[in-house]
């Protein structure tokens, strides 16, 4: 009798993390510069969400179901249609549909806070530069949140404050993943990611 043949299948598929995280963090730091007074609200911030911040982080999402990561998986495709959602809040209403008032979005912002909040605990099974970009998160979706909740009490430099605390996150993502792209390039640590011991 023959022994049974055992055939292992070695995932050779590129890494998708650096995809869906600048696709985050670019979309992420051009929305907040606005927050932060540099320029209105504009069709480029719009379209980074459609086509970046959105679908690029969907397709991400994606390819790392393909690779069996539960949490990334979630984390991209959630945050991809959170952009396309958000640029759908923004645009509905210039094709007619009711806008959304300051505390349904207060109460939209703060739902993303609270599901970021639970992803960044499972950050810490992960890397510090992931922490780093989920806990700064964490914070924009409050500040964000608390500036809805009280939109009639809220300074400017609330508001700025708010947009350069975004800028923080933004580029926290964008070095997160030209980090994992130039470390794998070079076969070294290039750029650190501060892995956690497990």
């Amino acid at each position: 009798m023959s022994e049974p043949t055992i055939t292992q299948i070695k995932d050779t598929t590129a890494n998708p993390a650096p995809l869906g995280l600048l696709g985050f963090g670019m979309t992420t730091v051009l929305l907040n510069l606005h927050n932060a007074g540099y320029f209105e609200l504009n069709s480029m911030i719009l379209a980074m969400g459609i086509c970046y911040g959105g679908t690029a982080q969907v397709i991400a999402g994606i390819m790392e179901w393909k690779k069996g990561n539960t949490f990334a998986t979630t984390a991209f495709i959630s945050y991809g249609f959170f952009w396309l959602s958000l640029v759908a809040l923004i645009g509905l209403p210039k094709l007619g549909f009711v806008a959304t008032d300051d505390v349904a979005m207060g109460a939209y912002l703060a739902m993303w806070g609270l599901f970021t909040a639970v992803m960044f605990i499972g950050t810490f099974r992960l890397n510090r530069a992931l922490q780093v970009v989920f806990g700064t998160l964490t914070v924009l979706f409050a500040l964000l949140a608390c500036e809805h909740f009280n939109s009639a009490n809220v300074s400017t430099g609330f508001k700025h404050f708010t947009g350069y605390e975004g800028l923080l996150c933004g580029f926290s993502a964008i070095y997160t993943g030209l980090a994992q792209v130039l470390n794998e390039l070079f076969g070294k640590i290039v750029l650190p990611l501060g892995m956690v011991k497990k």
